[in-house]
């Protein structure tokens, strides 16, 4: 059912700023960057074999991000899983009793659906759900 790692998102305080290790240092290429105005972010993928590091920089210090930011610093934000049936996943999530964000799936635009795990049922670790088209 999980298909693959597709992102690993990092958070951090400014996108540009932020992507000086993973591309000048490391020599990660950019694949492109996004603007997200209903989460509040501005987005870098750096592809890394099949999956992508994802930098996630708040654009409103308001936003969920900017508050996990001022909380908890730069660094590791979620996972996210690739996988083939996400309504199938959340089904056997909620049959364990995984506390869950999502119950159902959201719309993550382009036809992908997303769902997030809630870090309590994870061992700590926040778990996003991705099924593409």
């Amino acid at each position: 059912m999980i298909t693959k790692i597709n992102h690993i998102a990092i958070v951090i305080p400014e996108l540009e700023e932020g992507m000086g290790f993973w591309v000048n240092a490391l020599g990660l290429n950019v694949k492109k960057t996004e603007s997200v105005p209903e989460q509040q972010v501005d987005i870098a993928f750096l592809p890394v074999g099949e999956s992508n590091i994802e930098l996630l920089a708040p654009t409103d210090t308001e936003s969920g991000v900017a508050k996990y930011l001022d909380k908890r610093g730069p660094g590791l934000h979620h996972i996210c899983l690739e996988v083939e049936d996400i309504d199938t996943v959340l089904d056997r999530l909620k049959t364990a009793s995984v506390p869950l964000i999502d119950e159902e799936p959201r719309d993550g635009g382009h036809g992908k659906k997303l769902a997030f795990i809630h870090p309590k049922g994870t061992g700590g670790v926040l778990v996003e759900l991705y099924q593409l088209p």
